[in-house]
This record gives C-alpha cells, structure tokens and sequence, in this order.
C-alpha cells in the first residue's frame, strides 16, 4: 500500500501526496471535522510511522489513508436537501436533540454518508416537529 508522504488543501478539498507520486484529491465535506477547522488547524497535522494515517491531535481527527485515496463522491438524500433548505439550522444542536453525534450528522448533510431509511425518518420527522413548534409560538 502506499504511503503518505504529504498533505496540503486547495479549493475545499484535501489533497494527499503518496510515496508513489501518486496525488489523491477529496473534498472536506468527507471530513466535517476538517471542513469546520480553521486553515491553521488543519496545517497542524502528523503521518503515523507507517504512513497510512493522517492526525490532527488539535481538533482529534484521525484519517486512514484508505479514506483519503477512495473515490467515493457525495450523494444526495432527503436529510442533505432539507439543510440545504434551511441552512441557518444550528447541525450541533440538533445532533445533540437526536442523540447523534454532529460529525455523523454532518456526513448525512454533505451526503457523504447516506442515512438508512429508518434513521431518515428519524431526522426529518425531529426537523418537523422544531417547525410545529416554531409555527406555534
């Protein structure tokens, strides 16, 4: 397998250097906890001794290189189009309402990862109920 030798980030993605030349290129919404830090935060980075792995000991990432080098592409789902509807919607908060993790959350939202339909349902019936709240203030 090959090796990190370099990472670097350009135009909302990361991209990877390997000991091969080879250089990989992945967009940050893969990786929210990165998307959210600032460029001094991601620069603070260490390959593991055997280079297939990437930390940020700052904001406690950890990457594999099998993450960095899969061509996996964002899709869409119903959860990534209601925030995108509604974009000032607070991911932490109602992670936490849901008893999910806000990195979780947010890989439904880039839709890097996508929900099972029962987890689907679960998110945009809780987004329902804050909008029957709100509606009736």
């Amino acid at each position: 397998m090959e090796k990190i030798t370099k990472i670097s980030f350009a135009e909302g993605n990361i991209c990877t250097i390997t000991d091969a030349g080879k250089e990989y290129r992945k967009a940050l919404e893969f990786f929210p906890t990165l998307l959210d830090a600032t460029p001094a935060q991601r620069e603070l980075y260490t390959i593991n001794k055997f280079g297939d792995a990437v930390r940020w000991a700052e904001i406690d990432e950890d990457i594999h290189i099998t993450s960095l080098i899969d061509g996996a592409q964002p899709t869409e789902n119903a959860v990534a189009k209601a925030f995108q509807k509604f974009p000032f919607l607070n991911v932490s908060e109602i992670a936490r309402s849901l008893g999910m993790h806000k990195s979780l959350l947010s890989k439904y939202i880039y839709g890097t990862k996508k929900p099972s339909k029962e987890r689907e349902k679960e998110i945009l019936e809780a987004l329902r109920e804050m909008g029957r709240q709100l509606a009736n203030l």
